[in-house]
């Protein structure tokens, strides 16, 4: 029964999405334009850009994530959905867990795969781009998960986009710091493993609780 209703979510969140295309790549465009302004502000100078290539990614990503953030569950708060995944058979958490995934795969992975063009734009050293990518392939749940989190608090709350903001960014600083820090460790040649634990540490812990939490903070907003 979970693996139903986790399909026909996945289906009816495709279909929206593909209604609303328009709209579902603007993460995507807002990510683009970050990276394309750095490099015009830096006057496309290599050796500039390659000392804040990996940054800028990191940087354009969380913003790009954090742009879909607010509307995460806000438009099954309003038509009803949210009372309905209450009432259904399965847990909270698990729907919660399947949105949020779904929300992953419309905002990060487009990026996540745009990684190595965008890394060439900026001038990247090549050798630091599996460590870029290990680190964005275990920090993008991540700030997914929590910002979940941060969704489900102010999902009762209208025009909350700024305050999902200023939520969401504490939390997603130490993410930051270890992504970014597991390349600038790499560029330095020493051994990137720590960071990169940390990170799938922190998902893993995440993954088993964030749902719970956003699923209880969903009950809360709504009772």
């Amino acid at each position: 029964m979970m693996l139903s209703a986790a399909r026909a979510l996945l289906a009816r969140d495709a279909r929206l999405l593909w209604r609303r295309r328009g709209d579902a790549l603007q993460p995507a465009l807002f990510a683009l334009l970050v990276v394309v302004l750095f490099a015009l502000a830096l006057g496309g100078q290599a050796r500039e850009l390659e000392r804040v290539a990996a940054p800028v990614l990191w940087l354009a990503v969380l913003l790009a994530g954090l742009l879909a953030l607010d509307t995460l569950f806000r438009s099954d708060a309003e038509d009803g959905s949210l009372e309905q995944w209450m009432l259904a058979p399965v847990p909270l958490a698990w729907l919660v867990l399947v949105r949020t995934f779904m929300h992953w795969a419309s905002t990060a992975l487009p990026l996540l795969i745009a990684t190595p063009l965008l890394g060439e734009l900026l001038h990247l050293p090549r050798g630091q781009l599996p460590v870029l990518m290990a680190s964005l392939a275990l920090g993008t749940p991540l700030l997914s998960l929590l910002g979940a989190v941060v969704a489900a608090l102010t999902v009762g709350m209208r025009r909350s986009g700024i305050l999902v903001a200023l939520l969401a960014l504490p939390l997603y600083v130490p993410v930051l710091v270890f992504g970014a820090g597991a390349v600038a460790v790499a560029a330095q040649g020493l051994d990137a493993t720590a960071p990169l634990l940390l990170l799938g540490a922190g998902l893993v812990m995440a993954l088993v609780l964030a749902p719970i939490a956003a699923a209880a903070a969903i009950r809360i907003a709504l009772s």
